[in-house]
């Protein structure tokens, strides 16, 4: 068996890889080419395809793909040899045309009306800042993906451009501050993956899980986490032997796999992998939750990515670790040991304050889907309201700097434990707040809004785009100030004034705090279809143009395609629910009404002095609560047709939460209420309790 430094980035093109295989020259070209962003030459591009493919084939890769991220929000992929006939053989070969571009049919992708079904062509373009890798026999190249016509059609390349943006603007501020030595800015992401596993025969015997992702029907178990037992408990054996083969594989395809642990729902848990660049992170993410369903299936185990898969226990999250490092490794928001006299970081952190506050609404619909709305806003995740977490001793020295008066540092305390054995150590000088959904937590952000099943570049092209467009602000007045020092901690107070109501450090899970958003005005979207009419709004439109991030066109086509995607959600759904429900659930409910009946007559006709008093009673309740269900299926169904009537999108998505999702709910809460009352045997599917505690 390989030891972990062996196998970790054995199945990646690397660095390290393209050192050994390319000619000194190629590399050095190649590096440049990469670290200067500027465009490739053929000639270095058909030396790199060559010892790709040979690298490849010796691992055992007969086939190449362009590896890209539609709007559907998974991956996609076209896979062809390296085959080519020589005579009545064949050799095996790789261009650097075919490296760089790529010509998928592109008809079937969502487009958000840019284009219509008949014209299929789309193109690829190879990102040479993140590695190719083999998977399943191919090799994967990471590409963006585009439209016949130019327009952008995927979640990488809205991130690349992001990235640039941040990246100029960054650089103009760091130069104000006397550093001329970093060339380049990133944003650095460390996402972490909460998932469900359960047993995989107990998955196929539920339509909801198969179809949906998530259970329509289940009554609550007598246990759930109330006990908080299962959070960073003992990991069983077999899901044990899960996270060990997936840490496997995750590290030979370079992923930096490196803590894992039992999330607080029964059957839930967690990975999380060390940082790196946005990009690579977001590619690393999206190869992660196809790997965790892949080895569950090889251990009898399904992997439950969707946001709230079961009602009355914890949903799933993707906490998005956020920062900014110059490409010499200074993190831009490391506080230092003096955070109030670090004049950079005071201008980095209220350029981020700035843009949380001014672009909530964008933030808000970077995480928006139709799984996530039923996450934000329980007691596990922060609701639906933006706002920033800073600490007491950030606020401390914002509220001095706002004020004009002396910050007093109050000295990092020493955690004495009382036992002598045990050694002391230093207390960190703020607590964690786990509610907040914009959380500082020492020298990053951790935006944990994020749904578990959601593709990561859309969030983070946000955050790099509005402290972007902050930065950019900054440079424009401090490049004309005559006394820099000076105008720098005005700009952090003026900030800070305009912009404090988006700082709360307490309860975001609490009634009052609902309360208190609604009076300082911070928007309130509890629901895709209310959020999104604002990725429109003349400001954000303005914003992705001035930025490069998006046209007009392609900010309109990602409304339209992610409204589209929310109603055709709820609508299956919503005929999944009327399938369970006619087919599997009304007959097994008549089944043991008639059971019952059937037990009660026979004790009668015995002994007409016998009580049948709990056979009838249960008679009645069962028998109402099935007249309730029936009436209640007639209400969704005519909710799905009456959905026909609808065709604008925005409209439509609404229709759907308010009508069809609403009598979807209506329908279960009588559906559980009869689970409850009967025998586990009669009952179709197997029971909340059977498929949290069976693994």
């Amino acid at each position: 068996m390989s030891s972990v430094p062996e196998m970790f980035g054995s199945l990646v093109f690397n660095d390290s890889t393209m050192k050994e295989r390319l000619p000194k020259d190629i590399y050095k070209a190649f590096k440049k080419t990469i670290d200067e962003g500027k465009p490739l030459d053929l000639t270095i591009a058909n030396a790199v395809a060559n010892a790709m493919k040979d690298w490849a084939v010796e691992k055992g890769a007969t086939h190449y793909t362009h590896w890209f991220q539609p709007m559907t929000g998974i991956t996609a992929e076209k896979h062809d040899s390296f085959i080519s006939p020589v005579g009545d053989k064949v050799i095996m070969e790789f261009s650097g045309k075919e490296l760089i571009k790529g010509e998928p049919d592109a008809s079937s992708f969502p487009s958000g009306g840019i284009r219509a079904t008949f014209e299929a062509r789309g193109y690829t373009a190879w990102d040479p800042t993140s590695y190719a890798f083999i998977k399943d026999g191919s090799l994967c190249i990471p590409t963006a993906f585009c439209s016949y016509t130019g327009e952008v059609l995927d979640k990488k390349t809205p991130l690349l451009r992001s990235m640039e943006a941040i990246n100029t603007q960054a650089l103009r501020i760091l130069k104000l501050f006397g550093n001329t030595e970093a060339k380049r800015v990133i944003t650095t992401v460390g996402p972490e993956q909460e998932y469900f596993l359960i047993d995989k025969e107990m998955y196929k015997k539920r339509k909801d899980l198969i179809y949906c992702g998530r259970t329509l029907f289940g009554a609550r178990p007598p246990k759930g986490q109330e006990l908080e037992d299962h959070y960073f408990g003992v990991i069983k054996p077999r899901v044990s032997a899960y996270m060990k083969e997936l840490d496997e594989e995750l590290w030979k395809l370079g992923i930096l796999a490196k803590t894992k642990h039992n999330e607080v729902a029964p059957a839930q848990h967690e990975l999380a992998p060390i940082f790196t660049t946005s990009n690579v992170a977001t590619d690393h993410n999206q190869l992660t939750m196809e790997m965790m369903k892949k080895v569950a299936d090889r251990h009898g185990l399904v992997c439950l990515l969707h946001e709230k898969p079961f009602a009355g226990v914890n949903g799933s999250g993707k906490h998005n670790n956020w920062s900014m490092s110059t490409d010499l490794g200074e993190n831009l928001l490391e506080p230092g040991k003096k955070p109030s006299e670090n004049k950079q970081f005071l201008l980095f952190l209220a350029a981020v304050i700035k843009g949380v506050d001014e672009y909530q609404d964008l933030l808000r619909i970077s995480v928006a889907s139709a799984g996530n709305d039923h996450r934000l806003g329980a007691n596990e995740a922060p609701p639906a309201i933006i706002s920033i977490f800073l600490g007491d001793e950030l606020k401390d020295i914002l509220d001095a700097i706002e004020t004009g008066t002396e910050y007093h540092a109050q000295g990092r305390a020493i955690m004495d434990t009382k036992v002598a054995v045990l050694p002391n150590f230093y207390k960190d000088t703020t607590d964690r707040n786990r509610t907040s959904p914009f959380a500082f937590t020492g020298n990053k952000f951790e935006f944990r809004m994020a749904g578990s099943a959601e593709n990561i570049g859309c969030p983070n092209e946000m955050l790099n785009t509005i402290v972007a467009e902050e930065l950019e602000q900054f440079a424009d007045v401090l490049e004309k100030a005559d006394d820099f020092d000076k105008a720098v901690i005005d700009l952090v107070r003026k900030t800070y004034q305009e912009h404090k109501r988006i700082v709360f450090n307490g309860d975001n899970y609490s009634d009052e705090w609902l309360e208190e958003a609604e009076r300082r005005g911070l928007y309130n979207l509890r629901s895709m279809p209310e959020a999104m009419p604002h990725y429109v709004a003349e400001k954000n439109l303005k914003l992705f143009k001035k930025h490069g991030i998006f046209t007009e066109a392609e900010v309109r086509a990602r409304y339209e395609i992610q409204l589209e995607n929310y109603s055709k959600i709820i609508n299956i759904e919503a005929l999944t629910t009327l399938d369970m429900a006619k087919k599997d659930i009304v007959p097994a409910v008549v089944k043991y009404l008639k059971l019952l009946a059937d037990s009660a007559s026979v004790m009668k006709s015995v002994d007409s002095e016998i009580c049948t008093c709990a056979e009838t009673e249960l008679l009645k309740k069962l028998s109402a609560l099935l007249t309730d269900f029936t009436k209640k299926i007639d209400v969704l169904d005519k909710a799905v047709v009456g959905a026909k009537d609808y065709t604008d999108v925005q409209e439509l998505a609404n229709y759907y939460r308010n009508s069809v999702f609403a009598a979807m709910q209506e329908l279960r809460a009588v559906a559980d209420e009869m689970e409850s009352n009967m025998s586990a045997e009669y009952w179709p599917y197997p029971s909340y309790g059977k498929l949290l505690f069976s693994v």
